[in-house]
């Protein structure tokens, strides 16, 4: 998103009870069973959604303790805890079938490690991270306002705030910015669309709406009364997997920057850290953003490959966008090359990826967010770097 001029911007998310998002909920609580009972234990899983059917796919290889039962109590309680409890998708009476099967043998030679062999990568692929100077966290406005707004109305609606009274779980958000040279400046439109219980009135759910926005927005950044859309087909009351089939993996621009910086392709959820799709985009991540934090750049796209059973990272690309401080972008990839080990098993080390962290990713996006000191988890999010990359610099 190269442009220092004047331009519109658009990202969008999608709320913890989006069909798409129950799934990517569901393979997460399913690595974090597995993780939970063996730090080392593998897992791909993905899942499907779809009027009170619920079914595990992938494979997996971890304690016999973990077993199809279990998980299927557990993906029970990952729908009860989004508020799924409706006639055509409920936590009672949905049927959750377990397909779930041992890892494949080939595989497992070339990502395991064993006497002086290293740890390879569960995958080739590419994966990014980003960060830039536009908020706080360090992340693309649009995708951050959208990604909040949707974090308030669950708020809301959990806590039984008038904000959020009548609202059910699927929810969709749009967030169109103004740019000046550069710099996000306001709200040229919003889109919201909520499911609701039967018989609500659209005007309702549009003041209370209204409400949220305000809050999330800075002041002054409140879109024009008639670009403001809330349920702009009218109702919504059929929603989550009983109005559309959900899937893993399917909101992956969502999950990462809102189309503000490329993706690799690779979706996160249900997969262990061993596959680069999810550990070293979170490394991409945590190095960009220290890059930024650190204030070499205030913009950072970070490029990574892997190629199955290499330990090795292939290449370490950065960009900074022309926004580097007399920073040597060749020099620069080679200084986060040693200021943190690439390699699958380093990366896990250092972000302490081998533990039950994951539903909470699972939706509102992974990147971005706050880590709680208590579960030491989003430690991505972390500018431990910062330090260490201003003093290569000699800063």
């Amino acid at each position: 998103m190269r442009n220092y001029g004047d331009f519109q911007f658009t990202s969008e998310s999608v709320s913890e009870g989006h069909p798409d998002k129950v799934s990517d909920r569901i393979s997460d609580t399913v690595l974090d069973a597995y993780l939970a009972a063996d730090p080392e234990a593998r897992v791909a899983c993905e899942t499907l959604c779809t009027t009170n059917r619920v079914i595990l796919a992938g494979e997996v290889r971890g304690p016999a303790s973990i077993t199809q039962d279990l998980l299927i109590d557990r993906a029970r309680e990952a729908i009860k805890d989004i508020g799924y409890e409706q006639e055509g998708f409920s936590w009672k009476t949905a049927e959750i079938t377990s397909l779930l099967h041992a890892q494949s043998a080939d595989i497992a030679v070339g990502v395991d490690s064993a006497g002086d062999k290293d740890e390879g990568a569960g995958d080739q692929g590419i994966m990014f991270g980003f960060a830039t100077r536009e908020t706080e966290h360090l992340m693309p406005a649009p995708l951050f306002y959208a990604q909040t707004i949707l974090e308030k109305i669950r708020d809301y609606r959990k806590s039984g705030d008038a904000r959020g009274v009548g609202l059910l779980p699927d929810a969709k958000s749009q967030v169109t910015l103004r740019y000046v040279d550069g710099k996000p400046v306001g709200a040229t439109s919003v889109v919201i669309s909520t499911q609701h219980i039967e018989g609500m009135r659209q005007n309702t759910i549009r003041e209370m709406l209204r409400e949220v926005v305000r809050e999330v927005l800075p002041e002054g950044w409140m879109c024009p009364e008639d670009e403001f859309y809330v349920n702009p087909t009218g109702n919504f009351v059929i929603g989550g997997p009983d109005g559309d089939a959900g899937l893993t993996g399917r909101k992956i621009i969502v999950d990462t920057y809102g189309g503000a910086a490329p993706h690799g392709g690779g979706a996160f959820s249900g997969k262990d850290p061993t596959k680069v799709d999810r550990s070293a985009a979170y490394a991409a991540r945590y190095l960009a953003k220290n890059v930024v934090a650190s204030g070499l750049a205030d913009r950072c796209t970070l490029q990574v490959s892997y190629a199955i059973g290499v330990s090795k990272p292939l290449s370490v690309y950065v960009d900074l966008d022309g926004t580097g401080k007399d920073i040597d972008e060749a020099k620069l990839g080679n200084v986060l090359r040693e200021v943190m080990d690439l390699s699958p098993r380093g990366i896990r080390r250092h972000l302490r990826l081998n533990r039950p962290i994951y539903a909470k990713t699972a939706a509102y996006g992974h990147f971005g967010r706050v880590p709680d000191p208590a579960l030491d988890n989003f430690t991505w999010e972390q500018t431990d770097l910062v330090d260490a990359l201003r003093g290569a610099f000699n800063r």
